[in-house]
Formats: structure tokens, C-alpha cells, sequence
């Protein structure tokens, strides 16, 4: 590729950008509005808004919609799927585990069998919620990391994958700032660790879709944590601190998904930068 073709492929990703952002910023805003004040639903269509983003703009520009990926991706995801389900139930064991033995929050899901509920907690929503989650989680992820993620490396943004991730938990803040989000005591420091964690599963979940040359890992890994996190541990977790410890907002969690993302980045070979 020649230099001049080089500088035309930034610039068009650039300009896939610019058209993304002016769709998903008004889109995004008026789906807050309608889960505020007319029904909750509209969440579906606030998790959409980047799908529909990254959709309308391909229209636009004409882009073509192959580089989504919606490959499967072969032996690299079947060999994925195993860490895409267990990644979720390990931070989940350490940190909410730690938080219960502790006494920094309580464990709640149990009738007289605190092990045998947990487990099955974890594997109806391993099974069941991750299946039923792919509705919601493939609408960020088609926008994220089938749209985003690949123009802001294209349009060589210096550390794509770090600035894919702030820009991913800006867009949550204000249903944190509402209050329909994670929030522990402190507002301000709910927010800080919610783009922490956020910003540590984005290396993940980019790395993961890089690696197997596909979406559909990255829909899969979203859709599990949200099931797992949201709807066994947290579900099963209270306490008058317990999302300052856990939840997505949580002082364990974050400091969990910090570590985790440092193995995944190092193990990693790909000549990507963060």
C-alpha cells in the first residue's frame, strides 16, 4: 500500500468516526429520555444505540458491513468459549468470595446450602443468561468493538484499545450519575472504579475479538459477564457497602479485572497497541 493510499485509509476512518459519534451521541440521549420517563424498556434500545450507530454509518459511507467479522472464527473461538464462560465466575469467586469470607457484604442466595445455590446460580446464568444476553450485548459490541475499535486503530489514535475503553464507560456515567448503575457510598469514587473496571475488561474483550478475527467471542464474553456478575453474585450480595466492594463499581472487582487484564494483555501476541 502506498503512502497515499496508507493516508486515505486513515482519514476515511476518521471520517467513519466523526459520522459514528454524531448518530450515537443524539441516539443515545434520546434513549436515556425514554427509559427515564416513558419505560424502562428503552434500555434495549440504549445497549442498541451503538449497533444502530455503526449500522447507519456503514450505510452512509457505504462502507460495506465485512469487517464486522460475523464470522464465526473458527478454532480460535471454539477454543475462546471456555475462557469467555469462565472468566466472569473467577472474578466473581475472588473478589465477591473474598468480600463474604470477610464479612464486608453478605451472601444472600442460599437456603440452608450455600455452595449448592451458588453453583447453580452460575450455571443457569452461565447457560440461560448468556444465551438470552446475546440480544442486548450484541448491540454494543456490533458498534464497540465491530465498528469502533477497528476505525480508532485505522485512524491510528494513539492507544486505541485504552481510548476505546474510556470512551465505552463515558457512555455509561450518566445512568450511574442517575442512579439506575452501580453506585456505592461515594458517588465520585463509584465512578472512578466503574471506568477502572471498564477500561480492564475493554482490554480484554478488544484483545479477545483481535485474536479470533470475529465478533461473535466478544458478544459472547459481554453477555456472560453481564449474566454471571449481575445476575448470580450481585444478586446474591448485600450489605450496606456492598457495591463500595463489589459490582462493577466495587473496590475488588476493579482491582480483580486490573490483574486479569495484565495476564490476558501479556499473553497476548498481538502487535497491538493498548
Amino acid at each position: 500500500m502506498s503512502t497515499i493510499e496508507k493516508e486515505e485509509t486513515v482519514q476515511s476512518a476518521r471520517r467513519g468516526l466523526l459520522v459514528f459519534f454524531l448518530i450515537l451521541i443524539p441516539l443515545t440521549v434520546i434513549s436515556y429520555i425514554l427509559a427515564l420517563t416513558v419505560t424502562p424498556v428503552y434500555g434495549l434500545l440504549l445497549m442498541w444505540a451503538p449497533g444502530i450507530s455503526s449500522i447507519l454509518t456503514r450505510i452512509l459511507r457505504r462502507e460495506g458491513f465485512a469487517d464486522i467479522s460475523l464470522r464465526s472464527g473458527g478454532r480460535r473461538t471454539l477454543r475462546a468459549i471456555p475462557f469467555i464462560l469462565l472468566l466472569p465466575v473467577a472474578v466473581g469467586l475472588l473478589a465477591y468470595g473474598t468480600v463474604w469470607i470477610t464479612g464486608l457484604a453478605e451472601y444472600t442466595g442460599h437456603n440452608g446450602n450455600v455452595i449448592g445455590s451458588l453453583v447453580w446460580a452460575i450455571l443457569i446464568q452461565m447457560s440461560v443468561g448468556t444465551a438470552m444476553g446475546i440480544i442486548s450485548s450484541a448491540g454494543e459490541e456490533l458498534g464497540w468493538r465491530g465498528y469502533m475499535l477497528t476505525r480508532l486503530i485505522g485512524a491510528r489514535v494513539p492507544k486505541p484499545i485504552l481510548m476505546s475503553g474510556l470512551i465505552w464507560g463515558m457512555w455509561h456515567i450518566p445512568a450511574i450519575l442517575i442512579g439506575s448503575y452501580y453506585s456505592g457510598p461515594s458517588l465520585a469514587l463509584s465512578i472512578v472504579l466503574f471506568m477502572v473496571t471498564i477500561s480492564s475488561f475493554n482490554i480484554i474483550i478488544s484483545l479477545l475479538r483481535l485474536s479470533t478475527g470475529s465478533i461473535w467471542p466478544s458478544v459472547l464474553l459481554h453477555a456472560s459477564w453481564n449474566a454471571i456478575i449481575q445476575d448470580a453474585f450481585d444478586r446474591y450480595t448485600s450489605g450496606k457497602n456492598a457495591f463500595l466492594w463489589t459490582g462493577e463499581s466495587g473496590i475488588l472487582v476493579a482491582a480483580t479485572l486490573v490483574i486479569a487484564a495484565w495476564f490476558f494483555y501479556r499473553r497476548s501476541t498481538l502487535d497491538v497497541r493498548l
